[in-house]
Protein backbone atom coordinates (compact mmCIF):
# COMPACT_ATOMS: atom_id res chain seq x y z
CA UNK A 1 0.00 0.00 0.00
CA UNK A 2 1.37 3.39 -0.97
CA UNK A 3 2.02 6.00 1.67
CA UNK A 4 -0.37 8.68 0.47
CA UNK A 5 0.67 11.42 2.87
CA UNK A 6 4.39 10.65 2.98
CA UNK A 7 4.63 10.72 -0.82
CA UNK A 8 2.25 13.63 -1.39
CA UNK A 9 3.61 16.05 -4.00
CA UNK A 10 3.70 19.73 -3.16
CA UNK A 11 0.30 21.45 -3.44
CA UNK A 12 1.93 23.85 -5.91
CA UNK A 13 0.39 23.63 -9.39
CA UNK A 14 3.14 25.70 -11.08
CA UNK A 15 1.26 28.98 -11.45
CA UNK A 16 3.42 30.85 -8.90
CA UNK A 17 2.06 34.38 -9.12
CA UNK A 18 1.96 35.92 -5.67
CA UNK A 19 -0.85 38.41 -5.42
CA UNK A 20 -3.84 38.41 -3.12
CA UNK A 21 -2.00 39.33 0.07
CA UNK A 22 1.12 37.33 -0.75
CA UNK A 23 -0.75 34.14 -1.67
CA UNK A 24 -0.17 32.36 -4.96
CA UNK A 25 -3.18 32.66 -7.26
CA UNK A 26 -2.85 28.96 -8.18
CA UNK A 27 -2.41 27.13 -4.89
CA UNK A 28 -3.03 29.93 -2.33
CA UNK A 29 0.23 29.16 -0.52
CA UNK A 30 2.58 31.93 0.55
CA UNK A 31 6.30 31.76 -0.27
CA UNK A 32 7.18 30.71 3.31
CA UNK A 33 4.52 27.97 3.20
CA UNK A 34 5.94 26.63 -0.06
CA UNK A 35 9.36 26.33 1.57
CA UNK A 36 7.89 24.84 4.75
CA UNK A 37 5.99 22.11 2.87
CA UNK A 38 9.27 20.66 1.59
CA UNK A 39 10.42 20.21 5.19
CA UNK A 40 7.21 18.68 6.56
CA UNK A 41 7.71 15.20 7.88
CA UNK A 42 5.04 12.71 8.75
CA UNK A 43 1.41 12.06 7.98
CA UNK A 44 -0.03 14.35 10.66
CA UNK A 45 1.95 17.41 9.57
CA UNK A 46 1.17 17.01 5.87
CA UNK A 47 -2.48 16.21 6.49
CA UNK A 48 -2.89 19.30 8.68
CA UNK A 49 -1.20 21.43 6.01
CA UNK A 50 -3.54 20.13 3.30
CA UNK A 51 -6.63 20.64 5.46
CA UNK A 52 -5.76 24.29 6.10
CA UNK A 53 -4.89 24.84 2.46
CA UNK A 54 -8.04 23.20 1.06
CA UNK A 55 -10.18 25.30 3.39
CA UNK A 56 -8.39 28.43 2.16
CA UNK A 57 -8.94 27.38 -1.46
CA UNK A 58 -12.64 26.71 -0.85
CA UNK A 59 -13.06 30.11 0.81
CA UNK A 60 -11.40 31.77 -2.20
CA UNK A 61 -13.58 29.82 -4.65
CA UNK A 62 -10.50 28.18 -6.18
CA UNK A 63 -10.77 24.62 -4.86
CA UNK A 64 -12.35 23.05 -7.97
CA UNK A 65 -9.67 24.39 -10.33
CA UNK A 66 -6.79 23.66 -7.96
CA UNK A 67 -7.97 20.12 -7.15
CA UNK A 68 -8.26 19.27 -10.85
CA UNK A 69 -4.74 20.54 -11.52
CA UNK A 70 -3.30 18.92 -8.38
CA UNK A 71 -4.79 15.54 -9.33
CA UNK A 72 -3.04 15.84 -12.70
CA UNK A 73 0.21 16.56 -10.87
CA UNK A 74 -0.21 13.43 -8.73
CA UNK A 75 -0.95 11.34 -11.83
CA UNK A 76 2.12 12.67 -13.66
CA UNK A 77 4.28 11.82 -10.65
CA UNK A 78 2.54 8.43 -10.33
CA UNK A 79 1.66 9.02 -6.68
CA UNK A 80 -1.60 8.51 -4.79
CA UNK A 81 -3.55 11.74 -4.41
CA UNK A 82 -4.11 12.84 -0.80
CA UNK A 83 -7.28 14.64 -1.89
CA UNK A 84 -8.97 11.24 -2.16
CA UNK A 85 -8.49 10.79 1.59
CA UNK A 86 -9.68 14.32 2.44
CA UNK A 87 -12.75 14.14 0.18
CA UNK A 88 -13.70 10.68 1.49
CA UNK A 89 -13.80 12.08 5.04
CA UNK A 90 -15.88 15.07 3.88
CA UNK A 91 -18.37 12.78 2.11
CA UNK A 92 -18.69 10.61 5.22
CA UNK A 93 -19.49 13.70 7.32
CA UNK A 94 -22.18 14.80 4.88
CA UNK A 95 -23.75 11.32 4.81
CA UNK A 96 -23.91 11.13 8.62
Amino acid sequence: MAKTWANAPSPCIDVCKFRDGGQCIGCRMTKPEKKRFKKLDGKAAKKAFFLVLTERLETAGRYAYWSRMYRRRCERKDRPCPLDKIEAVDEAKVAA
